[in-house]
Order: structure tokens, then C-alpha cells, then sequence
């Protein structure tokens, strides 16, 4: 199957982001262009749709994925944290990490590999700009992505069980980036660049 990939500038697919999460809902809060914008200005990120046609021939995105570098020295809260958390599992100095930060697909779409070919370029772009590694934080509950992450061999670093509800478990997910892993690249890829 082939995948259409658009990789957009960073107001354009904050606003795209914004629009395609109104279509998940098991994500209990959604981010708005804003916040997306705030999160990855002045950082190397990365934001990529993958796009479908329906069966009347309208072409809508069908799932995304957003990822940015993260540091030792970061300043911004939760970012400091994910730091902290993952600092014994992962190495940071001397490194550059790319973050996976948002990412889903739409409900009706799921299990067609659109995740899988998104995760894909993104890790062709890693390699590109020079990075050594990709975090992913998840929950155990979204079987899914873990199932797809285990396919593309990332993996499970940290585990932080929830004593309430083990599906609301934290799992940290980790996959070293080496120019031999684009061999095992399976999506046909057709990506566009959006610049708005």
C-alpha cells in the first residue's frame, strides 16, 4: 500500500493537528494550535500527516505524528521532567534525542498503516538531521502503538505501573537510530512538504 506523507511547516500543521484531534476520542484533552506552537518553536521538530482518500474521493488526514528534540537543559516543566525520568535509561550528553510527542490515528483508519508509515519518515528524518535516538512515552492501554512500536524494534525502557489501574501504566520506549534501519522499511512512501 502507499502511504501519502505530508511533512508541514509549523503554523500550518499546528492548525492541522488542532483540526485531526477533534476526530480521537479517547484523548481526554486536546492540544490546540497554540500549544503546539509554543511546545516546538525555536527546537528541531518534525510535524507529519498521512492523508486518505474517502470513498466519495475526499482526501482527509488520517493520522499524524510530532516529534522534537529534548535536552538535559530543558526549562519547560513537563519536558525537565520526561528529562529526569528518563535519564537513567537514556543518554542524553553528547547525544541529540528526538522526542515523540503527539501521534494517533483516526479510529476508522486504524490497522492500515498509516502509524507505522508516519513512524517510518520519521525516522528517515532523524537519521537526515542528524540524530542518535528516539523517545516515545505511551501508555499501556494503547496496545495498538506498542504493537506497531514492537514491530519497528523500539524498545520498552522504563515502565512506571499505575497501582490505581495498570492500563494507565507509563511505558517508555526507546530505539537507537543507525542508517542500516531504513533497509527494514516496509511503507511506500509518497511525501509532500506543506509550507504555508
Amino acid at each position: 500500500m502507499e502511504y501519502h506523507i505530508h511533512q508541514y511547516e509549523l503554523e500550518q500543521g499546528a492548525l492541522e493537528i488542532q483540526y485531526i484531534e477533534e476526530f480521537f476520542g479517547e484523548f481526554p484533552r486536546k492540544k490546540t494550535a497554540t500549544e503546539i506552537v509554543r511546545r516546538l518553536e525555536g527546537r528541531a521538530h518534525l510535524i507529519l500527516l498521512a492523508h486518505a482518500a474517502l470513498t466519495d474521493g475526499t482526501v482527509v488526514p488520517v493520522s499524524f505524528k510530532v516529534g522534537h528534540e529534548i535536552k538535559t537543559s530543558e526549562t519547560e516543566p513537563k519536558l525537565a521532567d520526561l528529562v529526569v525520568r528518563l535519564r537513567d535509561h537514556v543518554q542524553f550528553d553528547g547525544r541529540r534525542i528526538l522526542y515523540t510527542w503527539i501521534g494517533g490515528t483516526r479510529r476508522d483508519w486504524r490497522g492500515q498503516g498509516h502509524f507505522r508509515a508516519l513512524t517510518e519518515q520519521q525516522e528517515l528524518w532523524a537519521i537526515e538531521q542528524g540524530f542518535d535516538e528516539i523517545v516515545v512515552k505511551t501508555k499501556n492501554k494503547f496496545y495498538e502503538m506498542r504493537g506497531t512500536l514492537d514491530h519497528l524494534h523500539f524498545e520498552v525502557v522504563k515502565y512506571e505501573r499505575n497501582a490505581a489501574d495498570n492500563a494507565e501504566s507509563k511505558v517508555y520506549l526507546s530505539k537507537k537510530i543507525l542508517p542500516e534501519i531504513v533497509r527494514r522499511h516496509r511503507s511506500a512512501k509518497t511525501v509532500v512538504q506543506v509550507t504555508a
